[in-house]
Parts: C-alpha cells; structure tokens; sequence
C-alpha cells in the first residue's frame, strides 16, 4: 500500500512540475553575435549581441582592456562607440558608459540585444615599435569588399560573470570571401558561416580573416594545416609560401614528437602595404590552434619564407606552454583586470628558445649559425637590466619599471631555457632535456589543469634535478646575472678566435658571387664583382644559371637553403653544378674548396663532452 501511494504521489509531482516548465519563460544560456561584413558603414562594422537569460537588475558589459600573449593594456573598447541596449519589443533600455571598456546596461533582466559600432586597428596604428600601439597581429582590420581581420576580442565583449556560457558567431559575407579559421562553420551556406565555442575564451583564441580565396592545406603527421594568405598586389600567394611553411612545420612536428597532439592550426598570414591606414606592426601573436601574421608586402619570397620559419615557429612552440602548461592567471585570465605571472621565462623564453633549438636539431640551420642566435641573446640581454630578477618583471610586467624589460623576454629568457636544457642533458648523460621536461609538465598539468604560480619552482625541480631549482632560485627569481660561459662549458663548448671555414660562394670580401632574378626566381653568377675561387675553379662564369648542385634543384626561394648545404662542404669534397649558358643545359663537376679565416665565437674544445653536446643539440 505504501509503495502504491508513493507511485501516485509521484506521478502527481512530475505531472506539476512539467506544468510549470511550460508556463516559465525558458532561460536562455546562450549568446549569439551577429556581423555583417557586407555592411560596412564608414569603415566600421554593425554587431549585433543577443543576450542570455539576465536575473539582475543592471549588468556590465566588458570588452577587453587586454589579451593574453601581448603583455600590454591595449584599450579595445576605444574602438567601440554608439553602444545601444533594446528589450524584446525593441524599445531602448538606459547605457552607461562605465569606463573605456566597459558600459553598463539598466533594467537588465529586459535586455535582448546589444549594437554598436566598431572601428578597427589598422587604421591608425602609428608602427612605433613595441609598446606604441595595438601589435598588428592582435588588431584589427575593416577593408571593404577585400579583407576583414576579424581577431574577435576587437569585436565581441562578454557580459560581467557570463564569460563561460556557449557563444554563437554568425558572419554574414560576400561568396567572393572565404573565412581562415580553425574554428568549425556550421552553415552550410557559401554567404555566412556559424561558428559555435563553449566560452569567450574560446573565440577570443580563434581569429578569423576573410579576403579572397588564397589558400593551401596540407597534412603533417596527423594534424592539418591551413595556410590563407592576403597579398593585396598578389605579390605573395599561399602555394608559393607554403614550402617554406610546410617545411618548418614538419621539422617542429618532428622535433616535438608526443608532446604535441594538435589536429589542426592554421596560418592567417596578412601582407601589409604599409600605407598611412595599413598595419606596421609586424610579426605574430600565438593561439592554441592557430596563428595570425603581419608582414610588409614588399619582402621578397626568400626572405618571406625565412621570416615564416623564424617567427611562425616561435608561435607554434607556443601549443606547449602557456597553451598547453600554464599556471592560473592565466587559465583564468581577466580581460579587464589582469593578474600576470611570475613565468614569462617559461611561457616566452623556453618558446623562444625551442624556436631555435629545433632548427639546428632539424639541420635547418648550422651549430655555428645555433650558437651565433645565442650569442646575440646573450648581448641583447646583457644591454637589459641584467639583475632584475626574471620573476619580478614577469608579475609586474604591465608597468614600469618592469614593463620596458618585456623583451628580455626573448633574449635571456631562452637563455634561461638553454641553461636549463644542459644541466638536464649533463645530469641525465645526454638522455634527457627540457623538452623531457615540458613533456612531464604537460602531463601533470596540460590545457585544462592550471598549476599554482608559486608552486612551479619546486615541482620542477621534483621533476628533474637539485641543480635546477637552485638555478632558478639564483638566476631567475634572484638578481644574478647567469654566467653564461660555465654552462657552455659543460657541453665542451668554448668562447674564442678560431678559424672558420667561409662559404664556397662568397668571395675574399665575404660577399656572395651569386644573386637572384626576382621575376624569373633564377640564381645567377654575378657579372659586377669579384667571384670566389670556388666559383672560377669550378668552371661558372659571369650570368650563368643555377639550376641544380648535387641533384638538388635550386631557385630563388631556396638560396638560403642552397647556401646553407654549402656552408657544410669538407674542402675537397666533389660537387655537380647543372647550369643554363647563354640558353644551354651544361654540367660542371669540380671539387669544394673552403677557404677559413680568422673568426670569434663558440666552438668546441672539450672533445671528451662531444657526446653531450650531439645529445644537446641532436638528440
């Protein structure tokens, strides 16, 4: 009888409980933006942002004051004006402007939509360096009809408390413009695309560019890359540059092995003109699938194709830390009231440093060009504040002092990485390094489980060795300068005058007996200075073509490459030229002859640690 009277009272609440459900407003947990790039209206975009489910009678508004990986308060809401509120019945609800970045709406628990304006970035940045402006790769770009650099922070804001509910983006564009992303499009149609992440964090982490349809994807071990390029004169397009990249990105998957699992990045890469209203701020800011990219239109491909080696992989390395190992400032980072890291040395510097040490790992560039890199990091940091302890900067790096401090980031902070890398290696004879480490932080840690800032130190040095918690307690939170010269020792390498084998193709001056035809991409023997005894032995003369040297095909986008396979020549080593002759097919068969002169740098003179050093750099 009990059970009967409890099945019937059961029935009763669940049949009351779906009555109220029908009657209550359904709360809605979702906030859904709207841009129309086909509407733009003085060089600003409309945006539209439907509210969720409001229970309080006002709510804030925030766009960012500052986002992660740009270490700088840049002000995004100077770029937003006529900021409405309207309620369901599209009356106007009472905006206060709080700050610079932030507004305040009345009678929330009416909102239904937000619009406002937005200006973008490009227009007035002043290419003053680092700390003038809003850093290109983080801003914006409004051209009509031809390119839209939609890096989201600059569009869309988040609500005060309601940054972890799903977002959904739709833009509304031209067929003739096709949206870079890494983020899925859930519309099927060729005129708007749906993009749909479970926080703000995820779209600000998502730039998209739109402009005309430029692009190449290739595969890399399992993860999928999308290379979109906007040349405005189609001076660059993405099949040529994607060479350069798929190479780099080949060498870094390899170089990273497990600690990488990314199954897609993409590479927004925008060419400026570099006009009075064009982006001057070159380089590239790191996401965790992705990285946007800002060069000069006018760089020719060589040297294009190097910059995306040199800088498009520093913002790769990034996926490993503070994408994928971080502590909590900045797994919960506040857009408008940032609380930084004492870790910058980790985040910037390891990055910063594996960006170079995979290129010698690799073999894309030589030990002697791997320790030229660190010389000049080490020069760069000594005209820093050298006893400025790395810690203090890093937590307080959003003001002075510390703030001009920022690019030791990029010098002794990879020393630091460096350092750190051979005490392993000689702890470990040889077996393990600092990617071991970043492998193991990883795994106790990884994208979604933030560490504690304070507790860093110690669970490193729980990972590795005594002597690298003291070499961070000294040398990084301490105001020792690091000698430099004791941990190039313990690889057997030596600071000093030594000779120096020079290349086969420069001459008694050091310069280069070959150019290239930016036209044609030939590499042609110059006929207006004085050629190496290489050259002339040889046999090459004024204006021949090189087409090929020891069954390698050679253009001008691959010069580098090609001087840099005959930097590693052994004097008397036999070398095949395939050249064009005045329109004729001819090979030259010869020998490398390497002259040396008097130089200063590192070497290696401690054969006994020649071990350490392979495993240091090769292993």
């Amino acid at each position: 009888m009990k059970k009967y009277i409890l099945s019937i009272a059961l029935v009763s609440l669940l049949y009351g409980c779906k009555s109220a459900s029908t009657v209550a407003t359904k709360e809605k947990s979702e906030i859904n933006v709207s841009i129309n790039l086909n509407d733009v209206k003085e060089d600003k975009l409309l945006v539209t942002v439907t509210a969720p489910t409001i229970t309080t009678d006002e709510i804030v508004y925030h766009v960012p004051k500052i986002i992660p990986g740009t270490y700088s308060e840049d002000d995004y809401g100077k770029f937003i004006e006529d900021v409405k509120a309207f309620d369901a019945k599209g009356n106007p609800l009472q905006v206060e402007k709080l700050s610079t970045n932030s507004w305040t709406i009345k009678e929330a628990k009416k909102l239904d939509k937000l619009t406002y304006l937005v200006n973008d970035t490009y227009d007035i940045e002043s290419g003053g360096g680092f700390g003038s402006g809003i850093f290109s790769p983080a801003g914006t770009n409004i051209l009509e009809g031809k390119n839209f650099m939609l890096n989201n922070h600059g569009f869309v804001g988040y609500f005060e408390n309601k940054k972890d509910l799903t977002y959904k983006l739709n833009i509304t564009h031209s067929e003739k413009l096709f949206g870079a992303t890494s983020l899925i499009d859930t519309d099927s149609s060729n005129l708007s695309d749906t993009f749909v992440v479970s926080r703000y964090n995820d779209l600000v982490d998502n730039p998209i560019m739109y402009s005309k349809p430029d692009y190449v994807t290739f595969n890399v071990d399992g993860m999928d890359i999308l290379l979109s390029v906007y040349s405005p004169n189609d001076k660059h397009t993405a099949k040529t540059l994607s060479a350069d990249l798929e190479k780099c990105m080949r060498a870094q998957k390899k170089f990273l092995g497990a600690v990488n699992n990314n199954k897609k990045y993409s590479v927004l890469l925008y060419l400026s003109e570099m006009k009075k209203t064009d982006a001057k701020g070159f380089g590239a800011l790191e996401h965790n699938s992705s990285t946007t990219v800002v060069f000069p239109e006018m760089m020719a491909a060589g040297m294009l194709g190097k910059q995306i080696i040199d800088v498009v992989s520093h913002e790769f390395f990034h996926i490993v830390t503070p994408l994928g190992v971080h502590s909590n400032e900045i797994h919960y980072f506040d857009f408008n009231a940032p609380k930084m890291s004492q870790h910058l040395w980790m985040y910037e510097g390891v990055t910063e440093y594996f960006a170079n040490l995979f290129q010698v790992n690799q073999g894309l560039i030589t030990e002697d060009a791997f320790y030229k890199r660190m010389d000049e990091k080490i020069r760069g940091a000594k005209r820093m504040n050298d006893t400025m302890p790395f810690t203090t900067m890093s937590q307080n790096v959003l003001v002075e002092p510390y703030k001009s401090q920022y690019l030791n980031v990029y010098e002794k902070g990879a020393l630091i990485g460096m350092c750190i890398d051979i005490i392993i290696r000689e702890k470990s004879n040889g077996e393990r390094g600092i990617l071991d480490l970043m492998q193991k932080l990883t795994n106790e840690f990884g994208p979604t489980k933030p560490f504690n800032d304070n507790e860093l130190f110690a669970k490193i040095t729980e990972m590795t060795y005594p002597e690298v918690g003291s070499f961070l307690e000294t040398y990084v939170a301490g105001p020792t300068p690091i000698p430099y010269e004791t941990y190039f020792a313990k690889v057997g390498i030596v600071k000093g005058k030594f000779k120096k084998a020079g290349n086969p193709f420069l001459n008694s001056a050091k310069s280069a007996g070959i150019t290239g035809n930016p036209t044609t991409k030939e590499i042609i023997v110059r006929n207006n200075t004085e050629l190496s005894t290489f050259i002339t032995t040889i046999g090459l003369k004024a204006d021949d073509v090189i087409t090929a040297i020891n069954g390698t095909n050679y253009n001008l986008d691959t010069l580098s490459e090609m001087m840099t396979t005959a930097q590693n020549w052994k004097d008397g080593e036999a070398v095949t030229i395939k050249i064009k002759r005045n329109e004729k097919e001819q090979t030259l068969t010869g020998k490398a002859i390497v002259s040396y002169q008097d130089a200063e740098g590192y070497q290696l003179i401690d054969t006994t640690k020649q071990a350490l050093k392979e495993a240091w750099l090769k292993g």
